[in-house]
């Protein structure tokens, strides 16, 4: 009996410990922008007052509101127009300092300015945040137009068809009839290949990194699972969140949203020559449920890090944006739709991309190249993972700026 009860100990616990994670009340209920809060750097648009937008899912919308921002000036032809389009948690803001409005520093700002790699004095550049998403343009947490409080969970699902729907819309407004180039990674190069396929007549160049032209099983596979990680959160609450004090939303189901992907992004490599095996709380002989190693910190700390600055519900939407992104759907297949492509293409595929394999850029430009059109394919070659063509812009721009002074046959 005695060695049986040698077994137990009080000190054994497998209750995660509270200084593990940040105290909950500074995490707000949704990391949503609000009309009331400063606009920094955006600007808007209204679409849909006089008819509802509908969607390609079956949907409909009323009075939208749609962020975008500009960098540089206009030509008189608007010939130097450049579509910059972002990728999932990304937003309008490519470019520009963090500051009022603006909770972090533009996702491109290393490459987007006066005398950079998309030079501004030269290039007139746009960013619309996306439909669905969570910093200016209408999504879950938007105000809804004709009652109060917010859509929630009554926002409607997306396709990258519909954003890319509002950003033509976008286009007119600025009297932008055909784009320079359509540029795009991840989540942005489906919509910049959506751009090329919708509307071939208002994309000169298409620039595409890190993306495919339908998503697998395996990709569907990754994000749906980080989106039943946020379902499975009490205080999700089906989406009816967003009168919560800060705390009690579900930001512990979105950091591990955001942790499931972070792991994706990078490479085996990358963790492995940054982290290691390195603990962050010392074993000194006496091993923990909870002990961490330096690489969960740096997963905590990136769960949370999002949390801070988007929405549950539009990563929710976007991720399931993602999964339907089929280039071919509706169109007799991707053959058919790539013949619609008249732009010259260019496309970037990262060597150590785990979650949009090489494969898929190089796919591309034989699709393309198959049914008659121009394509090029260009390889980034980066430890980095999916993440590289945020971090290696050299590489980026080796193959881009001359991309962007091609004459289309």
């Amino acid at each position: 009996m005695e060695e049986a009860a040698g077994h137990w100990s009080d000190a054994a616990s497998l209750a995660i410990p509270p200084w593990i994670q940040p105290h909950s009340s500074t995490v707000p209920a949704t990391g949503a922008w609000h009309p009331s809060d400063p606009p920094g750097q955006r600007q808007f648009m209204r679409m849909a007052v006089d008819r509802a937008f509908v969607l390609e899912g079956g949907g409909q919308l009323h009075d939208l509101l749609i962020c975008f921002e500009t960098w540089g000036t206009l030509n008189e032809d608007a010939s130097n127009a450049v579509l910059v389009c972002h990728a999932l948690t990304g937003d309008a803001h490519a470019a520009g300092p963090a500051g009022d409005g603006h909770p972090t520093p533009g996702w491109w700002d290393d490459f987007i300015g006066p005398g950079k790699s998309l030079d501004t004095d030269r290039w007139f550049v746009v960013c619309v945040n996306v439909l669905g998403g969570c910093q200016g343009s209408a999504g879950p947490a938007s105000p809804m137009p004709d009652r109060r409080g917010c859509y929630g969970p009554n926002f409607p699902v997306v396709s990258i068809r519909d954003m890319v729907r509002t950003q033509a819309r976008v286009a007119d407004a600025l009297h932008i009839a055909r784009w320079h180039a359509v540029v795009g990674g991840s989540m942005g190069g489906m919509q910049a290949l959506e751009w090329a396929v919708m509307y071939p007549e208002r994309v000169a160049r298409l620039a595409v990194m890190a993306t495919c032209t339908a998503a697998t099983a395996q990709q569907i596979a990754w994000w749906s699972t980080g989106r039943r990680a946020i379902a499975l959160d009490p205080k999700w609450r089906d989406g009816h969140y967003y009168d919560a004090v800060p705390g009690d939303g579900p930001h512990a189901g979105l950091a591990l949203a955001r942790q499931i992907s972070q792991v994706t992004f990078r490479s085996d490599d990358v963790f492995t020559d940054k982290f290691g095996r390195e603990p962050v709380e010392p074993l000194n002989g006496r091993f923990e449920m909870w002990q961490r190693f330096e690489v969960e910190r740096y997963l905590d700390y990136h769960g949370i890090k999002l949390a801070r600055r988007f929405d549950a519900n539009s990563y929710l939407l976007l991720t399931k944006a993602m999964d339907l992104h089929d280039l071919g759907r509706g169109r007799g297949g991707l053959a058919a739709a790539l013949t619609r492509i008249s732009a010259p293409v260019l496309s970037m595929g990262i060597t150590s991309d785990i979650l949009y394999p090489e494969y898929q850029s190089v796919d591309l430009v034989a699709g393309v190249e198959a049914v008659g059109g121009t394509g090029v394919y260009h390889q980034i070659d980066s430890p980095h993972g999916h993440d590289a063509f945020l971090i290696d812009h050299d590489q980026v721009a080796d193959a881009l700026v001359p991309f962007l002074e091609t004459t289309p046959q």
